[in-house]
């Protein structure tokens, strides 16, 4: 069962969907300095270190305020990372223009105007062997519960309302990050059937930062980038980004892609893979004046519930996780498809559904069976190639049985409307599509079919071949990037 602060989670909590149920924006890049950050306490904290940095902490910690009770939580509520429950945290990303440098990086007249323009729900497993990062588009219309604010009013509930204007509304009448962020966390909840009751908020100015403590970032990008509206300009192909140019590029809407809100979502997952293979590559952790520095930067930028908010929390979190593989961090955008009352906004697809079953279940959006380093052999048969599978950015609610047996043979490939590949495993799909006249190359990590359609193994999406977009096989909507094939056609330098 999953767990939020190590709570467990209410196996019988059935999310309360919105009625429009049927069927981001900035600052995507939080969880990865979160995830950076509590690793990089492992080794920073001790004497005197160890008393700067708790004192930073603290000075970060925001209230939460439990919905049931209306009291909030206390320094004795903390995670414990040896009890074999998995943790659920929501990342939140701050559209603000407040202070002179979220002004810059925004751009408009914002002021003292507060969005969560980037929401995650971020699950950390039992074993600390994978992440699942659960991505809800702003513009979802959903129904928003009553929420108890800090200054013990309460916010009405309402139904048909955007998701990014929950967090908005509670600041708004509450007055602070406190009301904010626990409304936010008590919709998810409500929303979804978890139990989340941890949070961390990022807004412009210290996602910039962050990425400068890491010395920047490269990408690939498949077409040039000028967006008047961010103030991106960029050629194809590998780019570094500095921390301005990254907070630009997980903004820009218009100067990519079909100029959807969604799509850039998926420029946000991939930048987090990225950001991350950075710091590895550079080997942060063994140099320890960067790595401080980068946590202070963290600590100076990140706002943590009360519950994430002690040094002693962080470092016991940090020491399971330093082992963690960064193709074990699946990434999924929540499926949603137009709403029927509005067309310029989403509802979640009914498909949502399964999403979030897993996380309440505290499995992993991916099978193992398709988690380990993507092979370079591109002559590779169908059975030697599940582990290339998992090279792939976006990652799918998949059967997290290993069990084969519904593993389709060539006999079965006559009555193809009879095989539901949505309960497939990478593998399986990989097969399937093999023996229907199909080949899998393992340097994109995509199928290319017998009529030439590019196909995501992990999601049975299909992958637009200018970019690398992964499409939902059912609504069409982008749910990913597919990193491998990005990569090998378009920056096949990049490391």
């Amino acid at each position: 069962m999953t767990g939020s602060n190590l709570n467990n989670t209410r196996s019988d909590s059935a999310p309360k969907h919105a009625k429009h149920y049927r069927t981001s924006h900035t600052l995507r890049t939080a969880i990865t300095c979160f995830v950076l950050a509590i690793i990089a306490f492992i080794l920073c904290f001790a004497g005197s270190v160890y008393a700067q940095l708790n004192g930073k902490i603290s000075s970060t910690s925001v209230g939460f305020i439990d919905q049931d009770s209306g009291s909030g939580d206390t320094k004795n509520d903390v995670l414990d990372p040896y009890d074999g429950q998995s943790i659920t945290i929501l990342i939140l990303g701050q559209d603000t223009r407040d202070g002179a440098a979220n002004a810059a990086l925004g751009g408009g007249e914002l002021a003292n105007e507060h969005q969560a323009d980037t929401t995650i729900v971020a699950q950390i497993s039992a074993d600390r062997s994978y992440i699942n990062l659960v991505s809800i588009p702003r513009d979802s219309i959903v129904d928003r519960p009553s929420c108890k604010m800090s200054d013990g009013s309460t916010l009405a509930a309402e139904d048909g309302v955007m998701f990014n204007s929950i967090f908005a509304t509670a600041y708004s009448q509450g007055g602070d990050l406190a009301s904010a962020a626990s409304c936010a966390v008590h919709s998810v909840n409500y929303l979804t059937g978890l139990n989340i009751n941890q949070f961390v908020v990022v807004d412009f100015a210290g996602m910039s930062e962050m990425v400068n403590a890491l010395g920047g970032v490269d990408i690939c990008l498949p077409t040039d980038v000028d967006d008047a509206y961010s103030g991106l300009k960029l050629s194809a192909g590998v780019q570094h980004l500095d921390g301005t140019q990254a907070t630009q590029y997980a903004r820009t809407r218009h100067g990519l892609g079909d100029g959807s809100d969604i799509m850039r979502t998926t420029r946000q997952q991939y930048l987090i893979k990225r950001l991350i293979r950075t710091a590895l590559q550079k080997n942060i952790v063994s140099q320890s004046n960067q790595l401080y520095q980068f946590a202070l930067s963290a600590l100076n930028n990140l706002s943590l519930s009360s519950g994430l908010a002690s040094a002693s929390t962080l470092v016991g979190l940090a020491s399971t996780l330093t082992n963690l593989d960064v193709n074990r961090i699946y990434s999924r955008t929540i499926p949603i498809t137009s709403s029927p009352d509005d067309q310029y906004r989403v509802v979640w697809d009914d498909s949502a559904a399964d999403i979030w079953k897993l996380l309440r279940d505290g499995n992993p959006l991916q099978t193992d069976a398709t988690s380990s380093d993507a092979s370079s052999d591109t002559s590779s048969s169908p059975s030697d190639t599940s582990s290339a599978a998992s090279g792939d950015d976006s990652s799918s609610a998949e059967e997290t049985s290993p069990d084969t047996s519904s593993e389709p043979s060539a006999s079965d490939d006559s009555s193809s409307n009879s095989v539901d590949l949505s309960t497939m495993t990478a593998q399986q799909r990989i097969d399937y599509y093999t023996a229907q006249g199909g080949t899998y190359d393992a340097t994109t990590q995509v199928i290319t079919t017998a009529d030439g359609t590019l196909i995501d193994p992990g999601t049975d999406g299909t992958v637009d071949p200018s970019d690398g977009t992964i499409r939902d096989p059912n609504t069409g909507y982008a749910t990913g990037i597919s990193y491998g094939y990005l990569t090998a056609t378009f920056c096949p330098t990049l490391q």
